[in-house]
């Protein structure tokens, strides 16, 4: 099995990061709050064949499917976003990280003081 980490950076990645995540989700039939709802026999049947979103999500021990990437910004607003947002639940609090201030897009005052 394989598995992919994505790591979204800045406000770009994390906004992109959180609309490439919804389809994910739709695509593997996972809903907003991670759990996969449960099939009738013969669609179940089909689905045990294909685990293909396991390369994207790892399961919990509560069945729960959490995505495999970490959203970083500087800046709060945007992460906040998410962790507020419709898919909030689906992600694990340590993978959304922010600042307490941005960098203002100066380099030299994000790498000296921030």
């Amino acid at each position: 099995m394989r598995e992919c980490l994505l790591i979204h950076l800045g406000q770009a990645g994390t906004q992109i990061g959180n609309a490439c995540w919804e389809l994910f989700c739709l695509e593997h039939g996972i809903q907003p709050d991670g759990q996969k709802p449960t099939a009738s026999a013969d669609a179940e049947a089909e689905a045990a064949d294909d685990d293909s979103f396991n390369t994207f999500f790892s399961e919990t021990g509560a069945g729960k499917y959490v995505p495999r990437c970490v959203m970083v910004d500087l800046e709060p607003t945007v992460v906040d976003e998410v962790r507020t947002g419709t898919y909030r639940q689906l992600y694990h609090p340590e993978q959304l990280i922010s600042g307490k201030e941005d960098a203002a897009n100066n380099y030299a005052r994000g790498h000296y003081t921030i």
